[in-house]
């Protein structure tokens, strides 16, 4: 198993919960696909460096996992079919990126942990 991460960009003509529904989606793929859910994270509405489709802004959605290649090819064909999505990537970690993506998610905790703390 190899890790992976992916952001996709979604319309932003989408309410939050149809935004949602569409990260459950690919969220539910992964795992029927055997893929392991390590992280995910909403980047929320952002603007794009270029406009894509005649859109400016899009709701950016990032999900980290463990998964056979195999999986990477039925993820990208659904990303494509799915018209809610506007671009992708995928990409495989190597053994320095999967430390500081790591490391990245321990920071972000122990943050949470002091803003509940005060």
């Amino acid at each position: 198993m190899n890790n992976y991460e992916t952001v996709f960009i979604l319309t932003p003509v989408l309410s939050d919960v149809q935004m949602k529904e569409a990260v459950e989606k690919f969220k539910a793929l992964l795992v029927e696909e055997g893929a392991k859910i390590v992280s995910e994270e909403s980047w929320g509405l952002r603007k794009l460096a270029y406009p894509i489709q005649k859109k400016s802004t899009g709701f950016y959605a990032m999900l980290e996992f463990e998964a056979d290649p195999t999986v990477i090819a039925k993820l990208e064909t659904n990303f494509r079919r799915d018209e809610r999505v506007i671009r992708f990537l995928t990409f495989r970690q190597d053994k320095f990126a999967h430390e500081y993506a790591v490391k990245r998610r321990g920071l972000k905790s122990t943050k949470k942990e002091e803003v509940k703390e005060n």
